[in-house]
């Protein structure tokens, strides 16, 4: 595995780690108030098959946070700004809760070499907007109390009792973010229009999700007839780190069904 750092279109430098062969990259995004981290088990698993790159999101991990607009759009030139920099022939770009509906943004960006997107416990039901209000109710959460925060969040994305190792590790990359910076990214949800990204992606959609929250497949079919889904039952929002051999297994079958 090799890492890199490129600049997004804002300027804001993000880093990366890249592996593997071929002429198909698995890019991996992952979600709100994480780090490429959370992709390793696919990055290790997934190396001898295909090109693989994880990358940090600004105001994440090790990347940049000079950033004044922390917006979904903003976010998905950073993917767009890594996958032109290493070049592959085709992306499949996977991203984690926030990183569905970045990956949208950077497969609307990369046409002609984006040729799927799959959704990891994220794209439950495309017709769902957060309101202005709504965003900044969550945005006071984070400003007002931000380690209590970060564990109420870190609380709900696990079914009960499960996983107490995995929840706390996720709770400990929480906490080191910028306070700043996640308010800013909760206050950038407002208003977003996940249905228009879904169309605008101009390719197929996929998901792999959890059992936490209902998948409505039908609905999400009424904004893109070419969305569909696998639930991995008993699993919460970071199933790829809960059960990854299985997660590894169906990406890899959902991959090969967008090269066909």
């Amino acid at each position: 595995m090799n890492d890199g750092r490129v600049r997004s279109a804002d300027g804001v430098e993000i880093a990366y780690t890249a592996g593997g062969a071929g002429d198909t990259a698995l890019v991996f995004i992952h979600g709100g108030l994480a780090d490429r981290a959370f992709w390793a088990p696919q990055m290790d698993g997934l190396a001898g098959a295909y090109r693989v790159v994880a990358l940090d999101l600004a105001g994440h991990g090790v990347s940049g946070s000079g950033r004044k607009a922390w917006t979904i759009p903003a976010f998905g030139e950073d993917a767009r700004a890594v996958v032109e920099a290493l070049g592959p022939r085709r992306a499949v770009l996977i991203g984690n809760s926030l990183g569905g509906p970045v990956a949208l943004e950077a497969a609307r960006l990369l046409p002609g070499r984006a040729i799927g997107v799959v959704g990891v416990d994220t794209l439950h039901d495309a017709t769902v907007t957060i309101d202005t209000a709504q965003a900044r109710a969550r945005a006071a959460a984070f400003r007002d109390d931000f380690a209590g925060a970060c564990r109420g969040m870190a609380g709900a994305l696990f079914h009960p009792g499960a996983h107490p190792a995995l929840h706390a590790w996720a709770e400990e990359r929480m906490r080191v973010m910028s306070p700043e910076v996640v308010v800013g990214i909760m206050e950038g949800f407002a208003g977003y229009d996940l249905a228009a990204a879904l169309r605008a992606a101009g390719v197929p959609i996929r998901a792999i999700n959890g059992d936490l929250w209902p998948t409505d497949v039908a609905r999400n079919r009424t904004i893109v007839a070419n969305f569909d889904a696998v639930i991995m039952k008993g699993c919460g929002h970071y199933l790829m780190l809960e059960r990854p051999d299985e997660f590894n297994r169906l990406l890899a079958e959902t991959v090969r069904g967008l090269g066909r």
